[in-house]
């Protein structure tokens, strides 16, 4: 069955700089999802919100799906919390879109888009999913005062996942999130992120910048904010002598962010200063070359809904050490591609990253069992598949339902939910 798809995403283009502010995971899972569906014959196109004037209506990518820009709010990047009030004109696009070309399903990612698809869908009987990517409520649990999500962020989700036809999360624990916001999980599936296995694979050639300058290397990726937990990674260089930590993140304009300036005072306030490198934004392209400079992947963040860069290590045949936190609970299996360690615990950090290091044979083995592991069970063909069995079971059930609207998207369902 060929279906056509329409994949929202509000502030994540697939068209969008990996690494940017605002940007990152999501942009790939919706890069990746389009282009993994698309390889399986199903139509796609991707709804995102314009952020510059010069950006044509529609774009056809090289995976032959096309990305679609909606005018909603000023045709500018808008930081992705501020986006909410927006919301309204871009769902009213979006409802003027799947008027003029009807798709059989409407997969939103993130929760305003979750909003905005259900909305525009309540009157056209179009199953409609939504990915959080992200729940309000984890990060408003890690973040406190600091969390700048709008107030309503949670209930809104609530709503969103009670008036789709469906949830596909990303996770187990994401799934005992919802349940404990009273979500029905009757309409909950689950389906990973992926890694493009193509791509991230033990024959990238080591990157030969920087230069090893101890026995071992340790490397850790992501965007330079608090909760990704490199502070814990350089605690834990203290009890790691020879080892040097490599980090890869931070503005493409090269610019040194905050996070950067304090845990290069951190570094330096406990002697292991000359041990730690701060490389900057790493491309795509670059990234498995990277990676396979570590002897050792740590990912340490304080929580993580998903998190790709354990996949991308274990595809590239490199051992992970990661925090015991979000989709880590179900892609790095403990014991047998990496070691799982609790949150912001500098100490258990040490003790299995130092473990790992004085065996060899014990790493070897892990990479091994990464590489089957990603490839077998995390591959973008296989999340692709998976989840346009997830779109074929909703979309023949709402074909056969006679003069019946789909689930959560019947006129009376969705009440005004919206920016005050």
């Amino acid at each position: 069955m060929v279906l056509r798809v329409a994949l929202v995403s509000e502030h994540a283009s697939p068209l969008a700089a990996i690494g940017a502010v605002d940007a990152g995971g999501q942009n790939v899972h919706v890069a990746e999802l389009a282009s993994g569906l698309t390889r399986l014959g199903h139509e796609v196109v991707v709804y995102t919100r314009r952020d510059d004037p010069d950006l044509p209506a529609t774009v056809r990518t090289d995976d032959a799906y096309d990305v679609v820009h909606l005018d909603a709010g000023p045709p500018r990047r808008v930081p992705k919390d501020a986006l909410w009030p927006l919301m309204p004109a871009f769902a009213d696009a979006l409802r003027a879109h799947l008027r003029a070309h009807r798709p059989d399903v409407v997969h939103a990612h993130f929760w305003m888009s979750g909003w905005a698809a259900t909305r525009a869908a309540r009157r056209l009987r179009i199953p409609t999913f939504v990915t959080f990517h992200a729940l309000g409520s984890v990060k408003r649990r890690h973040q406190g005062s600091a969390d700048t999500s709008p107030p309503e962020r949670v209930d809104v989700e609530v709503a969103v996942a009670e008036r789709a036809t469906g949830v596909i999360a990303t996770c187990r624990d994401e799934v005992a999130e919802l349940a404990a916001l009273g979500v029905d999980l009757d309409g909950v599936d689950v389906v990973p992120c992926g890694v493009d296995v193509r791509h991230f694979t033990t024959g990238a050639a080591p990157l030969d910048h920087p230069p090893r300058r101890e026995p071992h290397r340790i490397v850790s990726v992501g965007r330079l904010v608090p909760r990704k937990g490199y502070a814990t990674i350089v605690e834990a260089l203290v009890d790691l002598p020879g080892v040097e930590l490599v980090v890869a993140g931070g503005h493409a304009d090269g610019t040194v962010e905050a996070e950067q300036v304090r845990l290069e005072t951190l570094a330096a306030d406990l002697g292991v200063a000359d041990r730690v490198h701060f490389v900057g934004q790493v491309g795509h392209f670059l990234m498995p070359a990277l990676l396979c400079t570590a002897d050792v992947v740590v990912c340490s963040p304080w929580y993580e809904p998903f998190g790709l860069v354990p996949l991308e290590a274990m595809a590239c045949g490199v051992p992970v050490v990661a925090s015991a936190v979000g989709g880590m609970l179900d892609s790095v299996a403990d014991g047998e591609t990496g070691l799982l360690v609790p949150p912001q615990d500098p100490q258990a950090l040490a003790a299995a990253v130092g473990g790992l290091l004085a065996d060899p044979a014990r790493r070897a083995a892990y990479g091994r069992a990464g590489v089957r592991r990603a490839r077998s069970q995390f591959s973008w063909d296989a999340v692709a598949a998976a989840t346009a069995e997830v779109y074929a079971r909703a979309h023949d059930r709402s074909s056969t339902a006679a003069g019946t609207p789909a689930a959560g998207t019947a006129a009376g369902r969705l009440p005004a939910l919206g920016p005050a």
